[in-house]
């Protein structure tokens, strides 16, 4: 897909790998660009300097994504290009409250459930419309610390992966793009996650670069770590020394 003259909505546009696809893409001269974000002094901010439409949203609600998608659809006409990219993260495991897994299940994997529950009718009618779910390399392998994150970011790629089957054939493209470190927010989140994720870290726009050109290409997979793509080979063809390996890291890293 070529973006220009089309309707591209980015949630998550606030910060980190939102804004700087909003930026990105604002270079390719869509016809409407709309940036969502429970943050809204920051997409305000960003909406008068690159030119796009800020709409305050929180991605966990379903009566706010529909909202979303109406208001878009009534500024610029049907929307072409839906960028799931809101997320969050933090350290957890099995004893997290059960609150906090439901918080983020909800940001992380649901709120693409629901955007998608209210485009995929009007994209199946139009016959096309393209979706673009953030998930994490995370979601492909795993993340230390994170069960949380991991165990989201996994479903997103299993939704992803169920909207390409079941719609491919009818005109719907999906990508999900899975990066591994970058330089955002999320590396504050805790000292944890900085030191594992800073060594690969890359910045922002490089993502960015790698969304537009995944878009382009229409792939499925867009790993802007391309190592990452290894690691899946060697996850599937021996998934105990995988395992074993990802163990031998852990201890590395965070010795007991």
């Amino acid at each position: 897909m070529e973006l220009s003259d089309r309707v591209v909505v980015v949630t998550g546009a606030g910060s980190g790998i939102g804004e700087a696809i909003a930026r990105r893409i604002s270079e390719e001269s869509p016809r409407g660009l709309v940036l969502a974000d429970i943050n809204e002094v920051a997409i305000e901010r960003l909406g008068t300097e690159i030119g796009a439409t800020p709409i305050a949203v929180d991605v966990s609600s379903e009566t706010d994504n529909k909202m979303l998608i109406d208001t878009t659809n009534q500024l610029f006409g049907p929307i072409d290009l839906f960028c799931a990219n809101a997320g969050i993260g933090f350290l957890g495991d099995e004893q997290t409250a059960s609150e906090e897994w439901e918080r983020m299940w909800q940001i992380n994997t649901m709120s693409h459930v629901y955007a998608a529950k209210h485009l995929i009718p009007n994209w199946l009618s139009r016959g096309e419309g393209y979706f673009l779910s953030t998930a994490s390399a995370a979601g492909l392998l795993t993340n230390l610390k994170a069960a949380q994150y991991s165990v989201t970011k996994h479903a997103a790629v299993a939704f992803s992966e169920w909207l390409a089957v079941t719609y491919g054939d009818k005109g719907i493209k999906v990508s999900c793009l899975c990066p591994m470190g970058v330089d955002t927010p999320l590396l504050d989140v805790d000292i944890d996650f900085r030191k594992l994720l800073e060594p690969d870290a890359i910045p922002a726009s490089d993502v960015a670069d790698a969304v537009v050109e995944g878009i382009r290409a229409e792939d499925f997979l867009i790993l802007p770590h391309p190592e990452v793509e290894r690691y899946i080979q060697n996850k599937a063809n021996d998934y105990d020394r995988w395992i074993g390996g990802m163990q031998k890291l852990q201890r590395s890293l965070f010795p007991d």
